[in-house]
């Protein structure tokens, strides 16, 4: 189901300081960006919609004209530009994490969810992805491993940022120059939240990703990869057990199928000695975008 507008022309016109008249006339000479229209036929934009439109003032702001701005997001630089709002410090963003996640913990979804469009009315996308929803998904991690949370609050957590990380996802391009990628958990490996997190990465990026997210047992992974033929494949591991299966795997099977590349990420690795990493290390993709973006460079151009 497509992700439904929530805001309405007056609020994003005073979120982003400009006049609802240049938001509907940018939307009618250029289309980039086309609300959804509610029964009366009033204008409601997603988060994803004020990113970009929040993106094109900013452009705007420093000198571009507004047909210009759209230029360059349209090849490909809207999403590569990870601090346009620059008087924006870490530090804020550190505490939005940590009240999404009081919110969550309290079971309070209405507050996490407010609390999360106002980090994307702030805040690039990127910087929400990686500063904000990354850091509540480690630490979502490590409560549950130090048993400090309880089911109940993981799976409702879990939920939460698996509905909006799927909303992000949805309606995102592919470029049909890039090769398709699978993504899937580890072996044995429950929690998909980090994998889903790198899954809207590889999306903003063009690729297309074909998710098959936890439980597929290690011959049908073996039969998709056969069949698919991808050039990468990733896989997730939030636990220690599962990631050394898993590497385990990966280098049973990696001889086999040497079209494929094979990556394996996760807060495991946080978990595993350097010199099991340094064994494995070709298949280890690391923990940041800049190691990501790395790999994925360094995989393609073999």
């Amino acid at each position: 189901m497509p992700c439904e507008g929530k805001y309405n022309i007056k609020a994003v016109s005073k979120m982003l300081g400009i006049q609802a008249g240049t938001l509907r006339a940018w939307e009618r000479r250029y289309s980039i960006v086309q609300p959804h229209r509610n029964e009366a036929g009033h204008r409601l934009y997603t988060d994803e919609q004020v990113y970009i439109l929040k993106w094109l003032v900013n452009k705007v702001n420093q000198g571009f004209t507004i047909s210009q701005a759209v230029d360059v997001a349209q090849n490909g630089e809207l999403y590569k530009d990870t601090s346009p709002f620059s008087d924006e410090n870490t530090d804020r963003a550190a505490e939005m994490s940590n009240q999404i996640l009081e919110a969550l913990l309290s079971f309070q979804e209405r507050k996490a969810s407010d609390l999360l469009s106002q980090a994307f009315s702030m805040y690039n996308l990127e910087k929400v992805i990686i500063d904000i929803l990354g850091t509540l998904l480690v630490r979502v991690g490590h409560l549950w491993e130090d048993q400090k949370i309880t089911v109940a609050h993981e799976h409702f957590t879990s939920s939460f940022l698996r509905m909006k990380i799927g909303q992000l996802m949805h309606g995102l391009p592919s470029d049909p120059y890039l090769p398709r990628v699978i993504v899937g958990c580890g072996i044995d490996e429950q929690h998909e939240l980090g994998l889903l997190m790198f899954t809207l990465f590889l999306r903003r990026r063009g690729f297309e990703v074909i998710y098959l997210g936890y439980g597929i047992p290690e011959e049908d992974f073996e039969k998709v990869i056969g069949k698919v033929q991808p050039k990468l494949v990733f896989l997730s591991c939030t636990l220690s057990d599962p990631a050394l299966k898993t590497l385990e795997w990966i280098r049973n099977i990696h001889d086999k199928y040497q079209e494929t590349s094979f990556g394996i990420g996760g807060s495991a690795f946080g978990h595993i000695s350097l010199s099991i990493q340094e064994n494995f290390k070709q298949f280890i993709i690391g923990s940041t975008k800049e190691e990501w973006d790395n790999w994925i460079t360094s995989k393609l151009k073999n």
